[in-house]
């Protein structure tokens, strides 16, 4: 991680998703809508790590595609470095995308088995021409291998030849190709060893102060989230409930769903594990075609009261609340986020970390 000044280099505002549910073969209508993203805020700065965590469907990735432009986004707005590129189209759109790039997920499906390392690598200046002329593309091709740690002998050979952790450093080496300022890493270590997920965690963090680069980090591992990131934005079913510094999330957590979910990361010290106290949340997540109104945590909150079906709470700090906790204080959307009341241990099948914040979506 990198200290981060203020400026910001993206600005979500009334980021919208829906896909519309139709009946009908020839003459369709629409019923309904999966509201996978309902509304996310958030800002990005400069050479800053922003971690955003969920379990799976609450619509981290969805997040993560329209941010790159591969979804176009149903409302709300994308601005890097002040201009909306969710409105672009065209040139416009060609050029801003040199600046946004993306790591995904899986490194067995999102390199093509036909190309070589050389060509997967070199494929954006097939795109954008103008970056690098032809006869320089292979020397900057093998210096992006050796940047991320592979050797720069190995241009010429297939995705097969490689195992899991060298791939996902060749999905890397292909982001930063453009000289990206921004990338966008959809759960990037989720299908690694554990044994790889921490190089390849720290290659990103190395990469980061090299190439003066901001990441958007998608993962559903609360530990490797910590470990990377500068402030962290937890999502529950198309909207960020919390966000704050990375300390202020993890020491003090003041929304229901992530106290929920801290408490289910298990701790290595027996002694602290015992004393913890664990939170279990009753019910399941609602569907997304059917929102619940006000608050849409209520259904599985301890905290829960008739002011929470009625309204929807803001993703704000009580001036109250702010005052008693001091530096402590970041944005959660609760309406009784001052409250320490503790959820009743029942008589429930124990949770896994894996039940509340799990694979992909």
């Amino acid at each position: 991680m990198v200290e981060s000044t203020v400026e910001p280099i993206l600005e979500v505002s009334g980021l919208v998703k829906h896909y519309p549910l139709t009946q009908g073969i020839l003459f369709k209508k629409q019923v309904g809508a999966v509201k996978a993203v309902d509304g996310v805020d958030f800002t990005l700065n400069r050479g800053e790590t922003l971690g955003i965590v969920g379990e799976s469907g609450c619509g981290k990735s969805t997040v993560a595609k329209m941010l790159v432009n591969l979804e176009r986004p149903t409302e709300g707005s994308i601005k890097f470095k002040g201009e909306d590129i969710s409105k672009m189209s065209g040139r416009a759109l060609k050029a801003a995308r040199r600046n946004i790039q993306m790591v995904f997920q899986d490194p067995y499906t999102s390199l093509n088995p036909r190309m070589t390392v050389g060509d997967i690598i070199g494929e954006p200046y097939e795109i954008h021409p103008e970056v690098a002329p032809k006869g320089d593309r292979r020397k900057r091709v093998q210096d992006l291998l050796d940047v991320v740690g592979l050797n720069p002998e190995y241009i010429n050979r297939y995705p097969h030849q490689f195992s899991g952790g060298q791939r996902q450093r060749i999905g890397i080496a292909r982001g930063l190709a453009l000289r990206p300022e921004v990338i966008v890493a959809d759960e990037p270590v989720s299908a690694l060893d554990v044994s790889v997920q921490a190089q390849v965690i720290n290659l990103l963090d190395r990469l980061q102060d090299e190439f003066d680069l901001s990441y958007v980090f998608i993962a559903h591992d609360l530990s490797i989230v910590r470990h990377i990131s500068d402030r962290v934005g937890v999502m529950y079913l198309g909207r960020i409930v919390e966000i704050g510094k990375d300390a202020e999330i993890y020491d003090h957590p003041t929304h229901p769903y992530t106290q929920a979910l801290l408490s289910a990361v298990p701790v290595p010290d027996p002694d602290a594990r015992e004393h913890r106290e664990r939170i279990i949340l009753s019910g399941d997540v609602p569907s997304p075609t059917d929102i619940p109104s006000g608050c849409r945590f209520r259904t599985r909150c301890w905290k829960a009261q008739e002011r929470c079906a009625l309204e929807v709470p803001l993703l704000a700090v009580p001036a109250e609340f702010r005052l008693v906790t001091g530096p402590a204080a970041h944005d959660s959307a609760c309406h009784f986020a001052e409250e320490k009341t503790v959820v009743p241990q029942e008589e429930t099948p124990e949770a896994t970390p894996d039940d509340l914040a799990d694979g992909t979506e």
